[in-house]
């Protein structure tokens, strides 16, 4: 992260999963970064998405270790051992949306309320790892209900948030970002592991898109490789 000063301080949320452990690892190699907090579950703070004070209390938590010059937010839910994406309306029941926009959309809602204040004055960078399939303009596929909407919401989540916070942390750069099929317990029962790129790679290749954004990029919608992806 050439673009961040020198002793940049790093959070990743979600850093118990392989995209976010494979952050925490490529930051922690950068001499230039001088602190790399990595919070989730287990982590001390806790973070879990599903005790909605375990946010706020991380971030106050942490906040005598920041300001921070760039947060990603790894965290996200797909599929659990009691269930898989639904394919149609008929498997559509609230336990499973309810679960999925926990962590999909309303954990990192309560992210953007408590730790962007945390982030340092000047340029900075918010991330929160979306998915192309939670694009309304580019689903011609359907299925996979829930993940979808939690993902769109994310979505509308970031926009609405990089709107308020250009008026009062100018500096600070919010976008979405989809980090494209990766090896990982995420993408494994869907041919991930055979079509995916290594966790470590895509960490490398979404700091490199991260790297030269500035706020007049935030609240759009990035792929891994630089592209813009439609709403």
């Amino acid at each position: 992260m050439n673009s961040l000063p020198d002793a940049y301080r790093a959070l990743v949320l979600g850093a118990s999963g392989a995209v976010g452990a494979a952050f925490v690892a490529h930051l922690r190699a950068d001499p230039r970064c001088a602190t790399v907090l990595a919070l989730h579950r287990g982590s001390s703070p806790a973070l879990d998405f599903d005790q909605e004070d375990s946010v706020g209390a991380a971030a106050a938590a942490v906040a005598g270790q920041g300001p921070f010059h760039l947060l990603v937010n790894a965290a996200g839910l797909l599929h659990t051992e009691a269930f898989q994406p639904e394919k149609k309306l008929a498997s559509l029941h609230y336990a499973q949306m309810e679960a999925t926009f926990r962590v999909n959309a309303f954990g990192p809602a309560l992210v953007l309320r408590h730790f962007s204040g945390l982030m340092a004055p000047g340029r900075s960078l918010l991330v929160m790892l979306s998915a192309k399939v939670g694009s309304i303009g580019d689903n011609r596929l359907g299925g996979w209900y829930s993940y979808r909407a939690s993902k769109a919401a994310l979505n509308m989540l970031v926009r609405t948030a990089a709107v308020e916070l250009a008026r009062t942390r100018p500096g600070l750069v919010v976008v979405a970002l989809h980090p494209g099929t990766v090896q990982s317990a995420l993408s494994q029962p869907f041919g991930g592991a055979q079509t995916g790129r290594p966790p470590a790679q895509a960490a490398a290749e979404m700091l490199s898109v991260l790297d030269p954004l500035t706020p007049a990029d935030s609240g759009q919608f990035l792929s891994w490789n630089g592209d813009r992806l439609p709403w």
